[in-house]
């Protein structure tokens, strides 16, 4: 009786996907679908990624991690050096983006790996301080990165392009803090959505399994999982790397969706790990469905609200709270702190602004 109400409720979260995929190829096809919505499309799944992804770090395992904005950082940049780097080798933009996606989530969860063993011997405040240290490493160490390749090969420097000392066949490839430019924008929103089921797949399955169940455990009572015998580092560290790996596959998709790339604080700071940890909580911690719903719908509001000029922030910050009122789940209560300062942030930028 339990495995038919859990398959029902995960062929309910597949059935959203669909149905907004089927109502966005309806909005096509009636002609309805504006610019502005087309825009966001690619943005959706890749927040909603990033939602589900950070959900199992948070929700299922229990650990508070500021460090997602990093390892989607690291699989974005991964992926985009790859794909100019085999620009001649291999002409087809189709197969180098899907190779990006696996090499980005393989790099993005060894990071994952390394950073975890150290930190997850960590517990609370603790782990989200060091988590939200790693984020801004990455994305400060790519900022002063200048990498080039000519007929000799690759070479590297942290001071600028003239140092890299190449010959005239010489090409920049990661420019500092201008990153990388002329990505293909492979990305598409059919891509989006397959790599959306995907992380959906991975996510449900590692959750209804022996592996799950064990994870689960530890998050509710650590001492008590220990004392039956779960490995608690093992199954810790499998979280969080599988949760980097697809963090890195949502930075994948974020790099190839522009055509210039660059680790500035709007696309990979602390600001844009608090707001996929506000996609987690709003959405409810360990609901899957319920997070990546907040992301679909807090990503959108926003750029939907545009018209509205000076109230679409207020708009913003009252759905947030409303949200926060209807999930009152004892570890979103934890984390209101943490909502609550990403909305007078926004308050108060709002307010220099004016």
């Amino acid at each position: 009786m339990k495995k038919n109400k859990v398959l029902v409720q995960d062929l309910i979260t597949y059935a959203v996907v669909f149905l907004l995929w089927g109502l966005v190829g309806i909005l096509e096809a009636t002609g309805q679908m504006t610019s502005l919505l087309r825009g966001l499309l690619v943005p959706l799944c890749i927040y909603a990624i990033l939602a589900v992804s950070l959900n199992l770090t948070v929700g299922i395992l229990g650990e508070l991690s500021l460090g997602h904005a990093g390892f989607m950082c690291v699989g974005a940049f991964v992926g985009a050096f790859f794909t100019k780097c085999m620009e001649n080798t291999i002409p087809s933009v189709g197969v180098r983006f899907f190779l990006a996606l696996l090499l980005g989530a393989l790099v993005a969860g060894i990071f994952g790996i390394l950073i975890g063993i150290p930190v997850l011997r960590l517990k609370g405040d603790y782990l989200a301080i060091v988590t939200l240290a790693f984020g801004e490493i990455i994305k400060n160490l790519i900022n002063v990165m200048y990498v080039g390749r000519d007929s000799s090969g690759f070479h590297f420097s942290i001071k600028d392009t003239t140092s890299l000392g190449m010959d005239e066949t010489g090409v920049v490839l990661i420019k500092g803090a201008q990153g990388i430019t002329g990505t293909p924008r492979a990305a598409t929103f059919t891509i989006g959505m397959l790599l959306l089921l995907l992380t959906l797949f991975i996510v449900l399955n590692l959750m209804h399994s022996r592996t799950g169940r064990a994870i689960m455990a530890i998050r509710d009572n650590r001492i008590a999982a220990e004392s039956i015998g779960i490995h608690v580092t093992k199954y810790k560290l499998m979280a969080f790397s599988i949760s980097a790996a697809l963090a890195g596959v949502a930075g994948v998709m974020y790099a190839h969706s522009l055509s210039t790339l660059a680790a500035t604080s709007n696309n990979f700071g602390y600001n844009k790990s608090i707001t996929i940890l506000v996609f987690v909580v709003l959405g409810g911690l360990g609901n899957i469905r319920g997070s990546m719903i907040a992301a679909v719908i807090l990503t959108a509001l926003p750029e939907l609200l545009r018209g509205l000029n000076d109230y679409r922030m207020l708009i913003y910050a009252i759905v947030l709270i409303a949200m926060m009122l209807f999930n009152s789940s004892p570890k979103a209560i934890e984390l209101r702190s943490v909502v609550m300062e990403k909305i007078k942030g926004k308050k108060s930028a709002a307010k220099e602004a004016a």
